[in-house]
């Protein structure tokens, strides 16, 4: 067993290229930049699906989406497949978490000896409304809100508040660790809900970011981009970008978002000085990760739930006294962090992953296929990422798949799918994604779950009423 201890910390929808460190021209995240300069980040890390509750179940039982049969965000994970937390225990690793986890209930045994404050589905049901997807069937969410909150700008809001609470309790995990008894090397998962929405941040984060220096965003719609008829349908039921009041909140929901990241930026430098005075700094491993990511207007798109790279990349930063310095440009998902936890303290695990350590002491191998998944609020259809060489190749059911070349045009604004002189590589690479997963039977089998879902909760008229219409409301943010 590893007399290293082990620190995961996981955020919410934050951008993988929104950080110094992945050479953001102006975000500020000083801390994430440090844990990186002293460790290894992965540069190309994916999610397993773009929305939280797959993402975190799939991350939980280190099984893709398609495997769990945890769909949307109305199917959290209740324990089941046991994952990585439950053969830390079995094992007699002591495995805890504070914060935000998105399963079904605080009761479930989801792999955790305790959970402080934990944020999970809204009364253990989550967003069944959003289980109707069907074209004909679905409807917008309930209540007429905005997803991105009512009012965008500088203050505070449940959300930085739970995550200033989870913050401050983690230092007290570490102070009350190094005052107990019990020296076997731990295992903590703290989760941060910053950046996701509502996009309201303290005002001296928001100032880091004017209104007037931001950037304008790539293959906006009012400038010609046509968008891909799938991703039309799927955002039709939020549009975010239709619902601004005016061009200054758009540009001041793009400051609260990076804004945000500064402020999780903070409070991860705040958990890592808390885990150096308590001594623990020189015997820790650290890994910081996130969900999934934000589109943040990129096509006129906000949120996640596509699989375009600002919202189905996600950062990947591992450091520790027996981890080495660099990057590692090896094709990672949430999945091989979930191997990782297991095999940090040597305890074998049967997953969908491999270890970080073992793929970033290995050679490069940009050959190595990642999948993700949405299955979701607002998909008319099942949509499937593969990420294999050079290539990345968007799949939708019943829709013209989208094929990128990820050297040649990282910021995805060529779609060679149609291209006659990429038809073997859109034909290779499709049939590479069905050596994982038959999309045309997942998507069968999604409508069938959460067909039989709807009916469990009485129907789709006392569906459409169950859950909640956007941001997840935190448990009471006490320290």
């Amino acid at each position: 067993m590893s007399q290293s201890n082990l620190l995961i910390i996981m955020s919410d929808e934050h951008q993988a290229r929104a950080m110094g460190c992945a050479g953001h021209p102006f975000v500020q995240t000083p801390h994430l930049d440090g844990l990186a300069a002293r460790g290894i980040r992965f540069t190309d890390a994916y999610t397993p699906s773009p929305i939280c509750v797959p993402a975190r179940a799939s991350f939980a039982s280190g099984r893709h989406v398609h495997v769990n049969r945890l769909w949307d965000n109305a199917m959290p994970y209740i324990g089941t497949p046991k994952g990585w937390g439950h053969r830390l225990q079995g094992a007699g690793v002591p495995v805890e978490s504070i914060g935000k986890l998105h399963y079904r209930s605080d009761e479930d045994p989801a792999g955790f000896d305790v959970e402080h404050m934990p944020m999970q589905v809204v009364n253990g049901v989550g967003m069944v409304w959003a289980s109707i997807r069907k074209e004909d069937e679905r409807v917008p969410p309930p209540g007429g809100g905005r997803m991105l909150g009512d009012y965008i700008g500088p203050g505070q809001s449940k959300y930085t508040e739970y995550d200033r609470a989870v913050t401050d309790r983690t230092g007290q995990w570490f102070a009350d660790r190094a005052a107990s008894d019990d020296d076997r090397p731990w295992c903590l998962y703290v989760g941060l809900v910053a950046p996701h929405f509502p996009l309201v941040v303290p005002q001296e984060f928001y100032d880091l970011y004017p209104l007037d220096s931001l950037p304008p965003v790539k293959l906006h719609p009012k400038d010609g981009h046509a968008r891909h008829p799938w991703v039309e349908k799927q955002n039709a039921g939020m549009d975010s970008e239709g619902r601004f009041h005016n061009a200054e909140e758009r540009l001041s929901a793009m400051a609260s978002y990076y804004g945000l990241c500064s402020c999780l930026d903070h409070n991860v430098g705040q958990i890592l000085t808390s885990l150096e005075a308590s001594g623990f700094g020189d015997t820790t491993t650290v890994i910081y990760t996130s969900d999934h990511g934000d589109n943040l207007g990129a096509r006129g798109l906000w949120g996640k739930s596509n699989l375009y790279q600002e919202s189905v990349s996600v950062p990947m930063i591992m450091a520790g006294p027996t981890v080495g310095t660099g990057t590692c440009d090896t094709p990672v998902s949430l999945l091989d962090l979930s191997a990782t936890i297991p095999d940090h303290f040597g305890i074998a695990f049967s997953g969908d992953g491999a270890p970080l350590t073992a793929i970033a002491d290995a050679p490069v191998d940009p050959e190595r296929p990642i999948l993700s998944e949405y299955h979701a609020a607002g998909a008319v259809s099942g949509a499937f990422m593969l990420r294999k060489g050079r290539w990345k190749l968007n799949y939708y059911v019943g829709f013209p798949s989208e094929l990128f070349d990820m050297v040649d045009d990282p910021e995805e604004l060529v779609d060679l799918a149609g291209h006659p002189d990429h038809e073997s590589d859109l034909a290779d690479m499709e049939q590479a994604l069905r050596l994982i997963v038959d999309p045309e039977r997942a998507d069968r089998q999604a409508f069938a779950d959460q067909a039989a879902l709807i009916a469990r909760h009485g129907g789709r008229e006392a569906a459409l009423k169950l859950g909640a219409p956007g941001a997840t409301p935190p448990p009471e943010a006490k320290s």
